[in-house]
């Protein structure tokens, strides 16, 4: 290996994300798998995850639409609390303006089941659902979306800054993702382009 000029990938420290061991109240699994949606703003999934920087953790939340693919909402914050997930539903909401009875599901963790991110939920009509206990499955569109990103944009690199990973996690959702990226699964065409198809 050294002839080579090879070295061995470090592994890198697992960071969780989802603390499902709280008192909160836990949302029924709702959702139970149906994946494949017919129409934009009928079923969102939302989870967290972490990205390394030389600042230490920035903790990234997202909402996607089931439907079209499309990052509807997205926060970020140095802090693994409901605020960062809020930030994520207040941008969809925001963005989107769903009519209510929307399906929202997400996994156990205390973020989402906080008094205040139930009570947004709540307020704006929304349906909670989660996943059960320590099945990933059950959340797979929200976890294959951190995959693709982990492997499309961190790699093996830690960020340089909390600052320089959000610029660039903006520019992949926002320019590149949602806009540019084509998706087997919508016909080859990109989340934005897909929802002028169905419009």
């Amino acid at each position: 290996m050294r002839r080579e000029g090879l070295v061995a990938r470090k592994k890198r420290r697992f960071r969780v994300t989802t603390q499902s061991n709280h008192s909160e109240p836990v949302a029924k699994n709702v959702l139970a798998r149906k994946f494949n949606v017919g129409k934009p703003d009928r079923a969102w999934v939302g989870d967290i995850t972490y990205l390394p920087t030389a600042d230490g953790w920035l903790y990234l939340a997202v909402l996607l639409d089931l439907c079209t693919k499309t990052v509807v909402g997205w926060g970020m914050s140095e802090e693994l609390d409901a605020n960062v997930a809020l930030s994520a539903l207040r941008m969809a909401l925001e963005r989107r303006r769903p009519a209510a009875g929307l399906l929202h599901h997400s996994d156990r963790g205390v973020q989402y089941a906080s008094e205040s991110y139930r009570a947004a939920l709540a307020a704006n009509g929304l349906v909670p659902s989660m996943s059960r206990k320590g099945n990933c499955w059950d959340n797979a569109p929200a976890e294959s979306f951190f995959s693709t990103l982990k492997t499309e944009l961190v790699g093996d690199r830690v960020f340089p800054s909390r600052a320089v990973a959000r610029t660039e996690v903006f520019e992949y959702v926002e320019a590149f993702y949602n806009r540019t990226r084509r998706h087997s699964s919508l016909g080859y065409v990109s989340p934005a382009n897909y929802e002028k198809l169905i419009a």
